[in-house]
């Protein structure tokens, strides 16, 4: 099976106190052994993550918690992991076998504040278990189950099908370009290109103009001249890498539009307005503030990568700041401790998160009053070419 790119999956977080049958529910649902079980408390001691296609959810990827009732030093840090795995939880299952505790109280008033819909696994039926009604107050659907015997599993599926958030399909470049244009997308082959393969943005931008009977030309930013020079210049639109748009940009007649991956796949995502007001926060940092880089992804950083090298490197050039950074990558979010003394977040694309998952992302920063700017629009302010990277965007917008 092609398992879809992580950006394209829905994940579901299984939450729940030690014990009450978390990685045995998993089991269940997926039908295999892919959790740890045991009689033993706090056998979960990470995030454990399952990915596959399940009806009628589609794909998706579940996440095994460790218990949020975990006690002493590492239970703490497993608490902990586990909280921060829920900010890219679109949806999740709340396991209980037992009458509400503080516990319970603390991962609802979690998932709703963090807006993630869920629904109430009442687990061990199969022990007579009568404990169902004492959640009827949390107001959220409730199924009782038995892992064990995996009874009433597809009614928790299907239930959980029903809170998941259907999802607005959103174009990354297609909406820019129409039917039958013809797009340049300027892909530059450096230390940081992987080998052998596109990065997820480009190969999505690929498939969103073909799908629209467009034509994609695909080269370096070396070869871009020659390029632009066979097509006549009879170009729609030209998308680039944010690392080489002081050079491309140079190259580009004004009367082409031009823009970045990375631009278009946060605004595909997120809200152009509040990646803006993290411009102008940029403008009143000071020097010594922190300010936290933030990667959705855990790539091996390479000798000039962009977040911890090349955007410190420029501000510092362009700005004449001296800040204090931050970097964070992966799937799981900075806590709030983390983040709380930061003056500025500047996010990657996200092209490794849905929509969903990168809005929890932005929502956090907004209830932090924490500023976010995107990498492709940072990088444009700072070399001078932010209006012209933009203008095609905010053109379709009006």
């Amino acid at each position: 099976m092609n398992v879809p790119h992580a950006g394209f999956r829905k994940y579901i977080a299984i939450v729940g106190r030690r014990n009450v049958g978390k990685s045995s529910l998993i089991n269940a649902i997926v039908g295999q052994d892919v959790a740890i079980v045991s009689e033993v408390p706090g056998t979960t001691t990470d995030p454990v993550y399952k990915t596959l296609e399940l009806h009628p959810l589609g794909p998706v990827t579940f996440i095994d918690t460790p218990g949020i009732d975990d006690e002493g030093f590492l239970g703490e840090k497993r608490v902990e992991r586990a909280k921060r795995s829920l900010y890219r939880a679109d949806a999740a299952i709340l396991v209980v076998d037992d009458q509400p505790t503080e516990h319970e109280h603390f991962a609802v008033e979690l998932l709703k504040q963090l807006e993630i819909p869920f629904v109430i696994a009442v687990n061990k039926v199969d022990l007579k278990n009568k404990v169902a009604s004492l959640y009827e107050g949390f107001c959220v659907p409730i199924v009782e189950v038995s892992a064990k015997e995996r009874r009433n599993i597809q009614t928790l599926i299907d239930s959980l099908s029903k809170v998941l958030p259907n999802e607005e399909s959103s174009t990354m470049v297609a909406h820019l370009m129409g039917d039958h244009k013809t797009v340049v997308l300027v892909v530059p082959i450096d230390t940081a290109a992987p080998k052998g393969r596109l990065i997820m943005p480009q190969v999505e931008a690929i498939r969103e103009i073909i799908d629209h009977a467009g034509t994609a030309v695909v080269t370096r930013d070396t070869e871009l001249i020659n390029a632009l020079e066979k097509l006549n210049f009879k170009v729609d639109l030209v998308v680039t890498d944010s690392q080489a748009i002081m050079r491309v940009e140079k190259v580009v007649p004004r009367n082409i539009p031009l823009t970045t991956f990375s631009i278009l796949e946060s605004v595909s995502k997120g809200d152009l307005r509040q990646f803006l007001e993290g411009l102008e926060a940029l403008e009143r940092l000071k020097d010594g503030d922190t300010v936290a880089v933030v990667e959705a992804c855990s790539h091996v950083p390479t000798c000039d990568d962009i977040g911890r090298v090349k955007i410190p490197r420029w501000i510092k050039e362009k700005l004449g700041l001296d800040l204090n950074y931050k970097f964070f990558a992966g799937k799981e979010f900075p806590d709030l401790e983390e983040l709380s003394n930061c003056k500025l977040m500047i996010h990657c694309g996200g092209c490794v998160l849905n929509k969903s998952a990168f809005m929890r992302r932005m929502k956090l920063a907004k209830r932090l009053t924490l500023p976010v700017v995107n990498y492709g629009m940072l990088i444009s302010r700072l070399h001078n070419v932010l209006d012209r990277v933009l203008e095609p965007i905010l053109r379709k917008q009006v």
